[in-house]
């Protein structure tokens, strides 16, 4: 393996690679052969959320070249698939090192192949560039962005001409394309005539978008009773929250300002994601000195929303992605009831690893609740793939949610305009965000909802990955804290096998790797490694019948203890 790495570094001590690349390689082979093999020992692959990786040099990293040679193969792809018209593709970016700059070099293949961008002339949320690829009627489009990864990171996320990320055939053959590709054969040499740089028009258009499908018909004295703290974790939802909150009508809004300017490095958090509740540490702090009722925290390219309720007690907590997304789906659910009625063909859409509540709500309201892999471009598939059915919201466990169809993908914007709403309602009935969260656990069952993520870095890290999900197959456990293991899911096999009658169904959803277990007491465990960075996950579901606010902390205390119970009998604590 070394000796392949070698000469595959070697290949990049030359034209059509820059002398400053060329440096870097030397720099590797001389002294770092460790990073040399993790530089080269793969190319890096679209995953779940697209294509991310550390920034540096190598088939492995996230450059210049490999950025060119993806951009290369797309162009390709575009011009096969969209004969004799017109070829457009937007591009967007965040505010990562290197992303702005990146984002250009994207544009000159793509113009030096004949394909006309819209780039946006400054930083902005990822849902934006969804909305723009559908505004101005192009073939794709690409955002530059590692999410919530650490600084060394960055990604490329691409979208296709229905406004959501790229999925199967397009995926397969976009990836065909590139992998036919040498980087020789890359067109760098841009043509800025075919460029139109974008920005206060679009910013208008997607804020009046937004009001349109996550807004209501909420009095203003409504609006006015609210204080919301929110922080942009040093992201760029600066740039759209707070215009979008006070073109609502909400004006008690306070930034924390320590984590309003953008910034690659991120230097208040350990991670810029809104999942870690460390994340949200002065937004919560800034909460209690304004006396806020609600949290809002948003990831470095807004499409993730973290928040933060006060409880029974008054006491501010952090809510966990499930919870907001029963929330909001509640919400536009009743909402959509009081509006239009419901004529049979509404759907929403949530995820195999999500909570199984969902399911719920759909049943209560008279819905289908559509299910797929993680990932909001199964969410926007759907969409496509089902004209004649209207998508009212949906989401994932990831703190993502997608209000409508007018954004193809997760969207802290619209959620972050949806949950203001949510909590003025609340509040005008004399009620808040968390009571009512509680009485959809009365109405349904409380759902409690855990995850671990495990980090395995580098090659070995990955062999690890795979061994634990090798056992987890082949030695499939038949008990679990004494209740039997009813069914186990396997999503890349797509079968699903009755553990009681050994009877086994087919599974209707593209193959991934992960497997799910479900206990006879209704319990739900899913696995599978991630697609975008060293890990592999474990969620847990459990549930258990509610009847009154009185028995919510004595009910939420036996699910945390049956959670832990799990995770020591698996041993991964």
């Amino acid at each position: 393996m070394e000796k392949e790495n070698l000469e595959k570094a070697k290949q990049w001590l030359k034209e059509p690679f820059d002398a400053a690349t060329q440096a870097a390689v030397q720099d590797l082979i001389e002294n770092d052969i460790n990073q040399l093999n993790d530089s080269f020992y793969k190319n890096l692959e679209f995953g779940t959320g697209g294509m991310r990786g550390i920034m540096g040099v190598g088939t492995n990293r996230i450059n210049k070249y490999t950025l060119g040679k993806n951009t290369q193969g797309l162009s390709n792809y575009i011009k096969t698939s969209f004969p004799n018209q017109e070829w457009k593709v937007a591009i967007n970016f965040d505010c990562r090192h290197n992303s702005k700059e990146l984002a250009k070099v994207v544009a000159d293949v793509f113009t030096a192949n004949g394909i006309k961008v819209y780039l946006f002339s400054d930083m902005r949320p990822t849902p934006e560039l969804s909305f723009a690829v559908k505004h101005y009627g192009c073939n794709a489009g690409i955002v530059l962005t590692a999410s919530h990864n650490p600084p060394e990171y960055n990604g490329y996320k691409v979208y296709w001409q229905d406004g959501g990320q790229i999925v199967p055939p397009n995926d397969a053959a976009v990836i065909n394309e590139i992998n036919n590709l040498t980087y020789e054969q890359v067109n760098f040499v841009g043509n800025d005539n075919l460029i139109t740089y974008v920005g206060e028009e679009l910013d208008q258009a997607f804020i009046e978008s937004t009001l349109q499908n996550a807004g209501s018909k909420i009095a203003q004295e409504a609006k006015d009773a609210v204080k919301i703290a929110y922080t942009s974790l040093h992201g760029t939802s600066i740039k759209l929250i707070p215009r979008t909150l006070e073109a609502a009508g909400y004006k008690n809004v306070y930034i924390v300002q320590e984590q309003a300017e953008p910034n690659g490095d991120f230097p208040t958090v350990k991670s810029p994601n809104p999942e870690e509740p460390e994340a949200l540490t002065m937004a919560l702090q800034l909460a209690e000195e304004k006396g806020a009722d609600i949290v809002i925290g948003t990831d470095p390219d807004s499409d993730r929303i973290g928040i933060g309720v006060r409880d029974l007690d008054g006491k501010m907590i952090l809510l966990n992605g499930n919870q907001t997304m029963v929330m909001m789906t509640a919400f536009l659910l009743a909402r959509w009831h009081r509006n239009h009625g419901f004529k049979g063909n509404e759907f929403i859409g949530s995820t195999i690893v999500s909570t199984p509540m969902m399911l719920d709500l759909a049943e209560t309201f008279g819905v289908e609740c559509k299910v797929g892999l993680t990932g909001f471009k199964w969410i926007a598939k759907f969409i496509n793939d089902c004209p004649d059915q209207k998508f009212i919201g949906g989401g994932e466990e990831s703190f993502g949610y997608m209000v409508g169809d007018a954004v193809r993908d997760k969207d802290a914007v619209a959620s972050a305009l949806l949950v203001c709403e949510i909590a003025a309602n609340a509040k005008a009935n004399g009620s808040s965000f968390y009571e009512q969260l509680m009485n959809l656990y009365i109405d349904h069952r409380y759902y409690k909802e855990h995850l671990i993520s495990i980090v395995k870095k580098g090659i070995s890290g990955a062999e690890e990955i795979k061994q634990m999900m090798v056992e987890l197959r082949e030695n499939p456990m038949s008990e679990i804290i004494g209740q039997r293991v009813v069914c186990v899911e396997d999503y890349q096999t797509s079968q699903a096998k009755n553990l009681f009658t050994d009877e086994i169904e087919q599974i209707n959803i593209p193959k991934s790797n992960v497997l799910i277990y479900y206990l006879e007491d209704g319990t739900k465990i899913a696995a599978r490694p991630s697609g975008t960075e060293p890990k592999i996950k474990f969620y847990f579901s459990v549930n258990e019948p509610v009847d009154k606010l009185e028995d919510i902390k004595a009910t939420e205390k036996l699910l945390d203890t049956r959670i832990q119970d799990i995770i020591k009998e698996m041993n991964l604590n």
